[in-house]
């Protein structure tokens, strides 16, 4: 399979892969990620097929940022799940204790321990930095919120970005778990994570990419990959991009307006931050179905429906698709989960509650197989064109 530097050369269709934010809900995004793995190796008729060999670009917000990283260095899914599953049990599982004073500060800004964090990213990718063209085997973008400057930081590994080793900055010499501890730096749950990115810029505080337009970072990819201020420079076009998006799954959002009045400041702040990703998943879903003829178009709302039919391209004297867009993802609802998947137990209000929390590590194994129950229903081969099948 092509090296990244090779594939850098290469001209032909190009393949993302975007991966939502969630917490430990990323165990969902790892049970369609293995079916799609089985996927594309059946299609290519190549059983030890990476899907760091299938994607030109592999990105990911907060808990997407681990399992893209970890994609982008070569490791199988099968790999990741064991990695990840123990990573969580770990970091989610060593909160301050109320009678350390001595880490008074820090348990005043945040719920767990950030050290078992950054021991377990050490683990995985040791000192391995953006810049290491031999470990890195395709294109990786790690999405990260710069809270001094309220700014989206994609930091890529692409070797002519402005960014990459200039004057402006040195994030080629950032070390990758330092970049993905920054992403799924999220508020209330870890400290931030400050980071030295050169020239001159300086010294950086990051918080967890989710805090953002960018938790599921479908489109952000597809601007890193076209828009001609970063390095990629991609051709658009239906058979010229294909981006696959996975989520982490999403809730539902059902309130009686009568609670909704009775609503007092400490609930309007415990769901604004879920309200407002919502709306940003949905925006993201929203253009990217309005750039394509998706497959996996899903309805939006009772005016726009899917979007059948609207174009916002336009060439050749007429509209057209911009580029390939597919988008898998999970509804955390009784009652569409329950119709969905048909359990043997059917699923209560108390079960969706559990599996929507994103620090609850021992869900691991059950979102992991909802992901892959969804993933059997949702993936088709036909998702994925013979144009697009890598040589």
């Amino acid at each position: 399979m092509k090296t990244f530097k090779e594939k850098l050369k290469s001209s032909g269709p190009k393949r993302i892969l975007a991966l939502d934010g969630g917490g430990i809900r990323g165990a969902l995004s790892l049970g369609y990620l293995k079916h799609l793995e089985d996927l594309l190796r059946k299609q290519h008729k190549n059983n030890e097929l990476l899907l760091s060999d299938y994607f030109d670009l592999i990105g990911g917000t907060s808990t997407g940022s681990i399992i893209a990283s970890a994609l982008a260095i070569g490791m199988s899914v099968d790999e990741i799940k064991q990695k990840y599953f123990e990573l969580g049990t770990k970091i989610f599982g060593r909160k301050y204790k109320w009678y350390r004073i001595f880490e008074i500060d820090d348990l005043m800004k945040a719920r767990y321990d950030h050290k078992a964090l950054d021991e377990e990213l050490q683990g995985v990718f040791g000192d391995l930095t953006l810049g290491d063209s031999h470990a890195l085997k395709t294109g990786l973008c790690i999405v990260a919120k710069r809270a001094d400057t309220n700014s989206v930081w994609p930091l890529l590994n692409h070797p002519d970005g402005k960014y990459f080793d200039s004057e402006h900055g040195k994030n080629g010499s950032i070390p990758i778990w330092k970049a993905v501890r920054a992403s799924a730096a999220a508020p209330t749950y870890f400290l931030p994570q400050s980071i030295d990115v050169g020239g001159d810029m300086g010294q950086a505080a990051f918080v967890d990419g989710g805090v953002s337009m960018a938790n599921n970072p479908a489109l952000k990819l597809l601007m890193v990959a076209t828009l001609s201020g970063f390095p990629f420079k991609w051709e658009m076009g239906e058979d010229k991009i294909l981006l696959a998006s996975v989520g982490t799954g999403m809730t539902k959002w059902k309130r009686l307006p009568k609670k909704i009045q009775k609503n007092h400041l400490l609930n309007w702040a415990a769901e604004l931050p879920e309200m407002l990703m919502q709306d940003a998943s949905w925006q993201n879903q929203k253009v990217l179905q309005w750039l394509s003829n998706s497959p996996t178009a899903q309805h939006i709302d009772g005016e726009s429906g899917d979007l059948d039919g609207d174009l916002l391209g336009f060439g050749k004297g007429k509209r057209e698709p911009l580029l390939h867009y597919l988008r898998y993802n999970v509804t955390l609802d009784v009652d569409e989960m329950n119709k969905r998947f048909k359990p043997s137990k059917p699923y209560t209000q108390k079960d969706i509650d559990s599996l929507a929390a994103m620090d609850n590590a021992k869900n691991c194994q059950a979102l992991y197989d909802l992901g892959l129950a969804a993933g059997a229903q949702e993936l088709d081969q036909k998702h994925f064109p013979e144009s697009f099948k890598i040589t």
